[in-house]
């Protein structure tokens, strides 16, 4: 599933993609890595074990897409499998969130993932085998506030996984999706990581994240949830939202108070 395999990984050196980066190099795969700093990405290709492929591209430009498509279409093996995991958080009222941010925070996370694996589809329908892995959110299935654009795109992205699984299940093309909860990155102000201590939420390190992801892959799941009660909430939230509604605005003075 991963060894001898060509796998794009987008926002490589992140907190997630550096440690997916890592782990997938060690299981034996040739990464295209792709981010936006051309010398970080430099620097990542010299950090991982064996031979492997950078673009520095914007996913959310046309013109960053086609970087990336000509790149793969240029490889001799062609492409096995397509990673999203680039993406950018929010945590901020609504009413206070300007209009640039939320047309930013939709189009990185929702919009270009959906035209880059569109712009690569072709490569990977030309495979016997291939697959597409979004990297989605626990926050893609409850809706969390203070951070209603980043649920709003992640549940988009939820939605996208399940609609394309089904369409391409004619195909040599699978589709899963992949939903970390909490997680120290840099994704996350001071301020989260200080609300969530008091609120109790749990967060991973990136580590344990992309040791959970490898995992996912190499046991070919088509979605994973990860955490508990993280996983227990987001089957109550699908069938009784009311209950989950009751426990959250308990919650909303502690998560105002941070913002």
């Amino acid at each position: 599933m991963i060894a001898n395999k060509t796998i794009v990984l987008t926002g490589s050196n992140g907190g997630i993609g550096s440690e997916i980066a890592k782990k997938l190099a060690e299981e034996g795969a040739t990464l295209v890595l792709v981010g936006l700093d051309k010398d970080d990405l430099e620097q990542q290709l010299k950090s991982l074990t064996g031979s492997h492929h950078a673009i520095p591209a914007d996913i959310s430009m046309e013109q960053g897409r086609q970087a990336i498509f000509d790149y793969c279409d240029s490889l001799a093996n062609g492409i096995d499998m397509l990673i999203n995991n680039a993406g950018i958080g929010q945590f901020s009222l609504f009413s206070e969130t300007s209009s640039e941010l939320i047309a930013k925070i939709i189009g990185i996370n929702l919009t270009s993932t959906m035209l880059l694996t569109q712009a690569l589809l072709p490569l990977l329908q030309h495979r016997s085998e291939a697959n597409i892995v979004n990297m989605g959110s626990i926050f893609g299935s409850i809706g969390f506030p203070a951070s209603t654009v980043y649920c709003a795109s992640k549940f988009g992205i939820k939605g996208f996984s399940e609609a394309l699984s089904r369409e391409l299940a004619d195909t040599s093309v699978s589709v899963s999706y992949f939903a970390p909860r909490a997680t120290k990155t840099a994704i996350n102000s001071v301020q989260v990581e200080k609300m969530n201590d008091e609120l109790g939420t749990k967060m991973d390190s990136p580590e344990q994240v992309a040791s959970a992801f490898v995992d996912f892959l190499k046991k070919r799941q088509s979605r994973f949830y990860m955490g508990w009660p993280e996983k227990l909430f987001v089957r109550i939230n699908s069938i009784l939202p009311s209950i989950v509604d009751k426990s959250i605005i308990k919650q909303l003075p502690i998560i105002k108070r941070y913002l």
